[in-house]
């Protein structure tokens, strides 16, 4: 399994560019209408602790990418390996949609307890039925990360799951957020993550609603890379 592992990232790095940040580009795939999903990577391939981060997950809620524009000009964070992608919905993005082009809503339609959901929360045809999914799910599978922050809105607060409750509760303090649980939903990415790859750490940050002042994107960027570099 970890053959496989090192033989996707290997092939991900083959089609990756480095930009003028020194991060790396890799296209991770594309979604339903075509556009591309793409990661970027900061600091060492061979250190055994992957952090990521993904800044958009529901196309009407994408303040996290203004955080992940700023954590790839703040450069690697020493002992890990940050990959970054900032957009996993580009066509609700494009569209300004909860939902991607088939108004799937990608964070009930990963296969941990899903279920048939209708209406802003359709889940999909069956579990992972949407591409977008599938292209998130097989970059954690292969990453393996040790910790996966993924931001949403707009509840302004850190969302604990079944992980390290620790370095939640660290994130949260540092990002000047609340924390606390919300229901069992299903279908969700974290829930899948923290079920398949135990011991890991899956969580998502509810930013506040609108635009993020630069101040607040340099908070949750530092916030980022406090718990990024934590043992």
């Amino acid at each position: 399994m970890r053959l496989l592992a090192l033989l996707f990232l290997s092939l991900l790095l083959a089609g990756s560019a480095v930009s003028g940040t020194g991060s790396r580009r890799v296209v991770l795939g594309r979604s339903l209408e075509g556009r591309t999903v793409i990661a970027y990577r900061l600091g060492d391939p061979a250190s055994p602790r992957k952090v990521l981060v993904v800044g958009c997950l529901h196309g009407n809620e994408c303040a996290g990418i203004a955080i992940l524009d700023r954590l790839r000009r703040m450069g690697a964070v020493a002992g890990t390996e940050l990959w970054l992608v900032p957009d996993a919905n580009p066509d609700g993005h494009a569209a300004g949609t909860r939902g991607n082009a088939r108004g799937v809503d990608l964070n009930r339609n990963f296969p941990w307890r899903w279920r048939p959901l209708g209406g802003a929360y359709y889940s999909g045809a069956g579990p992972a039925s949407e591409r977008e999914t599938r292209i998130a799910m097989t970059l954690i599978r292969r990453l393996h990360p040790t910790v996966t922050i993924w931001f949403h809105q707009h509840l302004n607060m850190v969302v604990l799951t079944s992980g390290n409750l620790g370095l939640q509760r660290r994130f949260a303090h540092l990002a000047g957020l609340r924390a606390g649980w919300l229901p069992s939903y299903p279908g969700t990415a974290t829930g899948w993550s923290n079920a398949t790859l135990p011991g890991t750490t899956a969580f998502v940050v509810e930013l506040p609603a609108g635009r993020l002042s630069p101040r607040a994107t340099a908070r949750f960027a530092h916030a980022v890379r406090a718990v990024s570099g934590s043992g």
